[in-house]
């Protein structure tokens, strides 16, 4: 493809170090927010928790208290790592008869499945899974915290009573997917303009405007005021489970109610004096390990021999998953339609936490008695029947998500980001980078990758070298593509690095919301 992109931009971002903590999100307030509460005195976990339902506000269409995922923590203390898992799963009343194969060719969104009929597993309330965010996140606060919950989902609320400022990257990602939205009355109503994406003012001011969310901002303050278990046990999860089932989906509030997030022990590996600890079972963690059981020793610099070497360890560890976990074909070209944040505090204590909706804006059906925007879940499985991965009720789904806890001599990393089967080679990538060349987190994020996601096709930064080029191009078919704002070529990562005690952050260098932010100073 012939592109129009500058070929002399060049884009940086800062890494700030500072002996407080540190929060690295895609959305500037709601790292903003958590960097506040470190300064309140709270640790990760707290800080987590104000993120979490912060960027689910200021980033919508990204993911949600109606979403799913998993973090890894690092208890600084016990120098002890431990995963959470809060993946969503299929209802229990779910029949697969009612997702009929279309036999019209594949499917229209992120994974090439078999079509099903109306796209039932991919739009409106038949591709809601159950969620588990609001019960993960507050587990770990449960454990963990030490501010109180309420004071925590505080920024949340007050976000959401604003309204989302809607300003050119709010009004892109909206208008991607007008068509979807304008399907259903009460995601029309919450996002679109008769029928139409917000407009902004012009090219050239700076006035804005917000979409209204109230109703998000009062089911808020409901989970506020009761704990985390309103979203699943009291009249909030009564009311979501209502309005799914009134637009026709199988979700139940006995599915909301039986639901609970689980603590879990990471898989854990050493690589020279390195040591990885990542998600075990149903996320891309396994695939981590395989890629770098694949990977041979590397040493000096991220050279062209390098570049191949990732590319060839990628090809034998998605073979692996594909073969073997049913993750059967997510396109290579799908967007990143996730959000990953990851925060150290100033006693070292970190998460890596990643949460989603599944696509852009997930199901494209907005709940209105919650004004919670809902996921497709149901679009994780695969709609043919006998296959590892088939559709099948109260079953959980398989992610692609790769939340990592690295050691590395006096450094110890959080890093994790967004884009689907992209997320677990741009991981790796930034992992290998600190752990086989000793980068700092500024080298590291600001350094070209390669990717591939399970296809033959390795896509290669456009500002890496030709020698990594012609490298690559010996075993695999290539195309070069830059780092752009829209679309993302590579995925999104967000990181946290503490190097004895000092503390550094960074996000995707293009992401135009994302940033690191540190702890305020506060008075002696």
């Amino acid at each position: 493809m012939i592109s129009s992109h500058s070929r002399t931009q060049k884009v940086r971002k800062t890494v700030p170090e500072t002996r407080g903590g540190v929060v690295a999100a895609q959305n500037t307030r709601a790292a903003r927010a958590g960097a506040e509460v470190l300064a309140a005195g709270g640790n990760a976990i707290d800080a987590a928790v104000a993120v979490s339902f912060a960027i689910g506000v200021l980033e919508p269409w990204m993911s949600g208290p109606a979403g799913g995922g998993v973090m890894m923590l690092w208890h600084a203390d016990e120098e002890r790592p431990e995963t959470m898992y809060y993946g969503m799963r299929s209802p229990a009343g779910l029949d697969p008869a009612d997702y009929p194969l279309a036999g019209t060719g594949k499917a229209s969104d992120l994974f090439p499945w078999e079509a099903v009929v109306d796209d039932r597993n991919i739009r409106g309330a038949t591709a809601v899974a159950v969620p588990g965010v609001v019960d993960g996140i507050g587990q770990a606060h449960a454990r963990y915290g030490r501010m109180p919950w309420d004071e925590l989902l505080a920024p949340a609320i007050g976000f959401a009573r604003e309204g989302l400022p809607v300003d050119w990257y709010a009004a892109l990602m909206i208008a991607s997917a007008t068509r979807g939205l304008a399907a259903d009355p009460d995601a029309a109503a919450m996002f679109l303009e008769d029928g139409q994406w917000p407009t902004i003012a012009g090219w050239t001011s700076t006035t804005g405007k917000t979409l209204a969310m109230d109703g998000m901002a009062a089911t808020l303050a409901e989970i506020a005021a009761k704990g985390a278990r309103e979203f699943y046990d009291g009249d909030v999860g009564a009311a979501l489970a209502a309005d799914i089932q009134a637009k026709g989906g199988s979700l139940s509030h006995d599915d909301l109610r039986s639901y609970r997030a689980e603590f879990q022990t990471p898989l854990s590996f050493g690589r020279g004096k390195a040591r990885f600890h990542v998600t075990p079972h149903l996320t891309a963690g396994p695939t981590f390990c395989d890629l770098f059981a694949a990977l041979p020793p590397l040493t000096g610099t991220p050279d062209a021999q390098a570049f191949a070497a990732y590319a060839g360890a990628l090809k034998a560890a998605y073979a692996r998953r594909l073969s073997s976990m049913g993750d059967d074909g997510e396109s290579p070209d799908a967007p990143g339609c996730t959000t990953h944040f990851s925060i150290v505090d100033r006693d070292g204590n970190m998460v890596a936490m990643t949460q989603t909706l599944l696509s852009a804006f997930g199901s494209q059906v907005v709940s209105p008695s919650t004004g919670l925007l809902l996921n497709n879940g149901i679009m994780w499985f695969d709609p043919v029947p006998g296959r590892p991965n088939s559709l099948a009720p109260d079953k959980r789904c398989l992610m692609n998500v790769c939340p990592v806890i690295g050691e590395n001599g006096t450094r110890r990393f959080a890093f994790g980001a967004s884009g689907g089967r992209k997320i677990v080679g741009a991981v790796a990538q930034l992992s290998s980078f600190v752990a086989d060349f000793g980068m700092d987190l500024d080298a590291a994020f600001h350094h070209g990758r390669i990717d591939l996601s399970g296809g033959d096709v390795v896509t290669i930064d456009d500002a890496l070298p030709q020698p990594v080029h012609d490298a690559v191009a010996a075993d695999h078919p290539v195309t070069r593509f830059p780092r752009t704002v829209f679309p993302f070529a590579f995925a999104c990562p967000a990181g946290v690095m503490r190097d004895g005690n000092t503390n550094t952050g960074c996000t995707e260098i293009m992401s135009p919301w994302g940033d690191a932010i540190t702890e305020p100073e506060t008075e002696a």
